[in-house]
């Protein structure tokens, strides 16, 4: 058998796509049980004290809101991963999501409209007048690690006058990805020089994705300034440090102290940046403990680097050699590296002179950071079935009991994109043949539950060897399931470990980044996945296949309703129906359908019928 592709069908097989919600932000929201609602929105106005001079602001926070002590509104999200060498650790990121994490409009993909916003509290400005040389200054960067704004999106600031008008000062078109420029603005007009003033950022962009990326840093507003006052005078810790896996980022334990030198990599590293106009000498170390327990990992030497002026260095350090036999290796266990600068003369910013790394050992394995920062899916041929393979190797037997998968978000949602999740022992790509162990088969993404994952518990655990295995994705032929988004994350370095085969064979990935699914190991978890049915409540679809007549049965009390639809999700029939009734289905076109049936309250489990 083989297959025949034409030329015009030879289109790009992966696709790299704007992520359209953030479940960072989502995940934010759940762990802290404070909604996103009018009162914390943008106009509400909690504080009636006005801030002082000077305001300053870098985003240093581990929170993916603005800190509430200085900025009115929540819609932009705080984070280390969507700049592009910052100026200092954490940046507010400008898109077309809202302050839930998702899209301003869920239904509309061209919709062009203002966006986020990032509103000050009051600041005090009375009685400053222009002889005390009033300035405005901050960073921005287009694009960063996500997509660039085009022509028609912009970044626009608004100052707030006496009177309660608020005024455009500066804006900036839409444009490729550039490192962060400044700007500086100075204030003279005496209408902005009262007790309540107020600045405001805002981006204009397409309501439904985080294509149109904007990133901001290092905000600052003082008297005594000029036009010529651009230095930072900062020592900070800038890009986020490594992981200290030598590949993956996280694991469970039990694997990672069956090989433990394996695992470790060589070295870990934080960046420091120094923003003086000269060379500065730096001290700087780090210490290590495992979360939880308090038990110290390791402790390093102080050691000194010269940075030349407005640029960063990478320290390294040697990964410490402690390696706790813990007592419970099922459970998980957390090893928090803080990286710092130690103080400066003359003081400067203290809080951005520390960063802390998370190294997580739970019950899964994984290659990407948690964070997305794009999309990625596959085109399909319409004849074919759309395959994806991530590679893992286990240092002792375990027993694989799910999968825990990022979808991007899409618009529409793409409800009824039904696929398979298969555990493979090997796909054949270097020499062997394809060897599937297991598959779940009907399953449907989910969105925004179990922190930004959505995870799917396996009917049947699969005990794996020691060794290599692949886990991944099966999007049915004929179908419409190409646009089955999964998260990217592109801060991965390094291999991706991803195979795909949308033409008959597997081939490695040739995009950066980490598709973000994540096989779980070890003993029983709660999962996700809506329980659809109850033992008892079982219904059947006979005969299958069929050819004319399927008659449905079930043995819940009470009528129903169904839904037949084709492998795109396309419902074909629906209706009501009592248990024992036939449906006609001889009009229908050979092939596979699924069948979902819901009876009162209750939603049965969908299944696969083929028609011949």
């Amino acid at each position: 058998m083989f297959f025949l592709v034409s030329a015009s069908n030879l289109r790009a097989q992966e696709v790299v796509a704007p992520l359209e919600f953030n479940g960072a932000i989502i995940h934010n929201n759940r762990k802290s049980n404070a909604p996103v609602t009018a009162s914390n929105q943008r106009g509400a106005q909690q504080k009636t004290t006005a801030i002082g001079l000077p305001f300053f602001e870098d985003f240093t926070g581990y929170d993916t809101w603005p800190d509430s002590s200085k900025w009115q509104d929540v819609e932009v999200y705080i984070n280390n991963t969507m700049g592009i060498s910052p100026v200092s650790r954490g940046v507010a990121t400008f898109d077309g999501l809202n302050a839930a994490g998702i899209p301003y409009d869920p239904n509309v993909s061209t919709t062009l409209l203002y966006a986020d916003s990032l509103t000050s509290k009051f600041i005090g400005l009375f009685p400053y007048f222009p002889s005390d040389s009033l300035y405005f200054s901050f960073f921005y960067q287009p694009a960063g690690n996500g997509f660039a704004p085009e022509g028609q999106d912009s970044l626009m600031l608004y100052f707030k006058k006496s009177n309660g008008a608020w005024v455009k000062v500066w804006s900036k078109e839409g444009t490729n990805l550039d490192s962060f420029k400044q700007v500086l603005i100075p204030i003279v007009d005496t209408a902005y020089m009262h007790d309540t003033f107020q600045f405001r950022f805002v981006n204009k962009a397409s309501l439904n994705t985080n294509d149109d990326v904007w990133n901001i840093d290092y905000i600052k507003l003082d008297k005594n300034r000029n036009m010529y006052d651009t230095l930072i005078n900062d020592i900070a810790m800038s890009d986020e440090p490594s992981f200290l896996l030598n590949d993956l980022t996280s694991m469970p334990y039990r694997q990672f102290i069956a090989d433990p030198n394996k695992e470790l990599a060589s070295q870990h590293f934080a960046t420091i940046r120094n923003g003086y106009n000269a060379p500065k000498s730096i001290n700087y170390n780090y210490k290590a403990q495992e979360q939880f327990t308090g038990l110290p990992l390791g402790i390093g030497t102080t050691n000194s680097i010269v940075v030349v002026s407005d640029d960063k260095e990478q320290v390294t350090f040697p990964m410490y050699t402690t390696k706790p036999t813990l007592n419970h290796l099922y459970d998980n266990y957390t090893f928090d590296t803080k990286y710092y600068v130690e103080a400066q003369s003359p003081p400067d910013n203290p809080v951005n002179d520390t960063i802390l790394k998370h190294q997580i050992f739970y019950n899964y394995m994984a290659y990407d950071d948690g964070t997305a920062e794009k999309s990625y899916f596959l085109n399909m041929f319409p004849t074919l079935p759309a395959k994806t393979a991530i590679e893992f190797h286990l240092n002792q037997p375990d027993t694989i009991t799910g999968v825990s998968i990022y979808f991007g978000r899409q618009v529409p949602m793409a409800y009824n994109k039904y696929f398979s999740v298969f555990v493979y022992s090997d796909i054949g790509v270097n020499g062997g043949s394809e060897n599937a162990v297991y598959s779940e088969d009907l399953l449907v993404p989910g969105y925004m539950r179990n922190d930004f994952t959505w995870t799917y518990k396996f009917t049947n655990p699969v005990p794996m060897p020691a060794g290599t295995f692949y886990i991944g994705t099966v999007q049915p032929a004929f179908g419409n399931a190409d646009s089955l988004y999964l998260g990217l994350d592109v801060n991965r370095t390094g291999g991706n470990h991803l195979y795909y085969n949308v033409i008959g064979y597997w081939q490695p990935s040739t995009i950066d980044g980490a598709v973000m699914i994540r096989p779980m190991l070890g003993p029983v978890f709660a999962a996700d996945v809506q329980q659809v049915e109850k033992p008892g409540n079982r219904w059947f679809a006979n005969p299958n296949p069929v050819h004319d007549r399927l008659k449905i049965e079930y043995d819940i009390s009470g009528d129903g309703t169904y839904w037949l639809a084709d492998m795109q999700g396309k419902v074909i029939l629906s209706g009501s129906i009592k248990s024992e009734q036939y449906l006609d289905v001889a009009d229908l076109a050979p092939g596979v359908y699924i069948v979902r049936l819901k009876v009162g309250n209750q939603q049965l489990q969908p299944q696969k019928v083929i028609k011949y």
